[in-house]
């Protein structure tokens, strides 16, 4: 019973997580911050931009590292909640984003702050799953975990949306974008309350107990180790290179699907909004209705037809005119969208050694953010050469394609359902 309260509360965290990315990264404060606070959309969106690459090359070197010294030093627990915190505190703090170009700064940082706290919680978050979830059921936790955070991505970016930004409440001035500025706080607010349970019940992960300054030299050295390792590990690297590839795709298709929709099928504001929604409710439900097919038919399977569908399924919308033709096939293909990242959780957390598994989700993080700008890059010059969108997402299904076939090379471990273990904790 205990292990079942985990289990729920470590797929909570995803629910927790799931608002900053959404509602400020994603859809309301990013736009925000390139209509009200830059000087204008061209320099802000320039702006944006840098703050998330600084952002994303911070976590991608970072990441490996903390989660080396993690591994040798133990406080997984601490580090997790230290993390947290450090976004929710950086949400708080962009209430002080008034629509003025003397705060492109000081939001510019929070958001670069809260970035770097949400990436690396998840990283310790994520470390969390083989040693809390059977084997026979790493699939459908994870799944049910991605699609719960897209659920409440959804819910969150709802609830802000209609009930604060499109009708400001009279308390919330929005002459000083206090209906707009009130999302960070909220954000905020929910991270800490739906990641206080795993808080509460999350063990304490078995590993050394080494001091700090020790754990630091041990933690670099065997990153050093593992790295130069890596080549030999064959299933390792060969997903490691796969999933940066295709997540990439995936990552770039999420970017360009509203502003795709809008500037090709001349869709305004609020449906494109509703269309970002409607992408991200299928991708969660897609998540949680494949999650046993990784259990019972594998993780790498699970990928591999999941990428081949989006492949298949993105090919016609390249050619297609009719927009609610486009709608419907968007719809489909988002619903393997889930699997993929779900998925792809899960079979890291088979190819990890127990005693590596902070360090190797950290290498797993690495892997999703060091050429994240690889897509957005290919994309704009696809369609700049091309005098055309469509062009750019087709682009996208190259990333599907190549990463499909790095998959092949990847040995998942065997999956047998008889050999349950106990969840490593005390």
């Amino acid at each position: 019973m205990k292990n079942h309260r985990i289990l729920l509360a470590w797929c909570l965290f995803d629910w927790a997580s799931s608002a900053f990315p959404v509602v400020i990264i994603t859809f309301i404060f990013g736009t925000y911050f390139t209509s009200h606070i830059a000087t204008n959309s061209i320099i802000g969106t320039y702006q944006w931009a840098n703050a998330m690459a600084i952002a994303g090359v911070l976590v991608a070197i970072g990441s490996p590292i903390l989660g080396a010294i993690a591994d040798n030093g133990g406080g997984h627990k601490s580090w997790l909640i230290l993390f947290t915190l450090l976004c929710v505190v950086s949400s708080f703090c962009l209430w002080f984003s008034y629509p003025d170009v003397q705060y492109v700064k000081s939001t510019l940082l929070f958001v670069i702050l809260g970035t770097i706290g949400l990436e690396l919680s998840v990283v310790f978050y994520n470390a969390y799953l083989p040693h809390i979830a059977p084997p026979t059921y790493l699939g459908r936790i994870s799944g049910w975990a991605w699609g719960l955070g897209y659920v409440g991505g959804i819910f969150a970016l709802s609830i802000v949306l209609f009930g604060f930004v499109k009708s400001a409440p009279a308390w919330l001035n929005s002459e000083t974008g206090a209906n707009v500025r009130i999302c960070g706080p909220l954000c905020g607010l929910w991270f800490l309350i739906f990641a206080l349970p795993f808080f509460w019940l999350a063990p304490e992960i078995d590993t050394k107990k080494l001091p700090i300054k020790d754990s630091i030299r041990q933690g670099l050295k065997d990153l050093a180790n593992t790295l130069k390792k890596l080549p030999q590990q064959k299933s390792i690297s060969f997903f490691l290179i796969a999933h940066m590839i295709f997540i990439d795709g995936l990552n770039t298709l999420f970017t360009f699907a509203g502003i795709f929709a809008a500037a090709t099928f001349g869709m305004d504001l609020t449906h494109v909004i509703l269309f970002g929604i409607s992408m991200n409710v299928s991708a969660g439900l897609g998540a949680i209705l494949l999650a046993w097919v990784d259990d019972y038919f594998g993780s790498k399977p699970t990928i591999l037809f999941s990428l081949l569908c989006m492949f298949f399924l993105g090919l016609p919308i390249i050619f297609i005119h009719n927009s609610t033709l486009f709608w419907g096939m968007a719809l489909v293909l988002s619903l393997f969208v889930g699997p993929v990242q779900a998925a792809s959780r899960s079979l890291m957390a088979r190819l990890t050694p127990s005693q590596q598994s902070t360090e190797m989700f950290g290498l797993y993080a690495f892997s999703g953010k060091i050429t994240a700008f690889v897509g957005p890059w290919l994309f704009g010059v696809s369609t700049l050469y091309f005098h055309s969108q469509r062009a750019g997402i087709a682009s996208i299904l190259l990333f599907f394609m190549i990463g499909g076939s790095l998959m092949a090379f990847v040995k998942e471990p065997p999956n047998d359902r008889k050999l349950a273990k106990q969840p490593n904790f005390h």
